[in-house]
């Protein structure tokens, strides 16, 4: 393992258990029903949720093409480590950011695209479920979320080691890069699409963090998951450690802000493959 900028490159990742899997009830949702299943938001969320949808905000659509539902979860506004509002154009492209999200030991990645994720993509489950991911928010529609938690063995950045995350390069495993690559098991994943599987053996994509994008502040806020939900799961499986680490914080649910860090700063060593 290299200390250089805490990155490794290695063929060779640390073992893990088989997962089970979760459908979640999550999923496509058209805007003449979104009271109904947003029932139980406040209006001034649910007016921000549409605000941020027609400024290109993730969230799904038509009803038609899916069956999942999207789960929102606590508005949090992503800030940087200072506590400051984190600008969508302070995102440097093929960089991998990280931020804790809908839990306080759940980690996502935040990526600015090169180009624009225009959406449009149906996606399945291994439950079967299926849903239809619109695409990214902010500047050119290229800012897009997902949770860090591989969907094959549960692997996840820990502020040990990440043997999971964005590769912009080309390599052995991430092919002509751009793609989120596990290193545990050689899933490869395509955040221009859902963070649909290319490659390897996970069975359905990363589950993805609906942003919500304030084009007047160029603020983002992340507000709910869509897609194939690991956490239960990953609790079951990694609650003693998580419990070591932060105690009765693990399962607390993120609110107000989430502090976004670049992954070389919140994994002391990544592992790339």
């Amino acid at each position: 393992m290299s200390d250089e900028e805490g990155i490794v490159n290695t063929e060779n990742t640390e073992g893990t258990e088989e997962s089970e899997m979760g459908d979640g009830t999550f999923g496509g949702v058209a805007p003449r029903r979104a009271s109904a299943i947003f029932g139980g938001m406040e209006r001034r969320d649910f007016v921000k949720l549409c605000a941020a949808a027609s400024a290109g905000a993730t969230l799904p659509a038509p009803a038609d093409a899916a069956t999942l539902k999207a789960r929102l979860y606590k508005r949090a506004r992503l800030v940087d480590a200072r506590g400051e509002p984190f600008k969508a154009e302070s995102l440097k492209v093929g960089v991998n950011y990280v931020f804790d999200y809908p839990f306080a030991s759940t980690p996502c990645f935040l990526l600015r695209l090169a180009g624009p994720a225009a959406g449009g993509v149906d996606l399945r489950t291994e439950g079967g479920g299926t849903y239809r991911w619109e695409g990214g928010v902010g500047p050119g529609r290229a800012v897009v979320a997902y949770s860090a938690i591989c969907a094959h063995k549960l692997t996840y950045p820990t502020r040990q080691v990440s043997f999971i995350g964005y590769r912009d390069a080309p390599s052995p495993v991430a092919g002509n890069g751009k793609v989120i690559t596990c290193c545990s098991d050689r899933s490869v994943y395509d955040p221009a699409a859902g963070a649909r599987v290319v490659a390897g053996p996970a069975p359905q994509p990363l589950a993805t963090i609906l942003l919500e994008h304030d084009a007047a502040t160029d603020g983002l806020a992340a507000v709910g998951t869509f897609g194939g939900e690991m956490f239960d799961a990953f609790f079951r499986k990694f609650g003693f450690r998580l419990q070591l680490e932060l105690g009765d914080r693990a399962k607390a649910a993120v609110e107000e802000r989430a502090v976004v860090r670049e992954l070389s700063t919140y994994s002391a060593q990544w592992a790339q493959c």
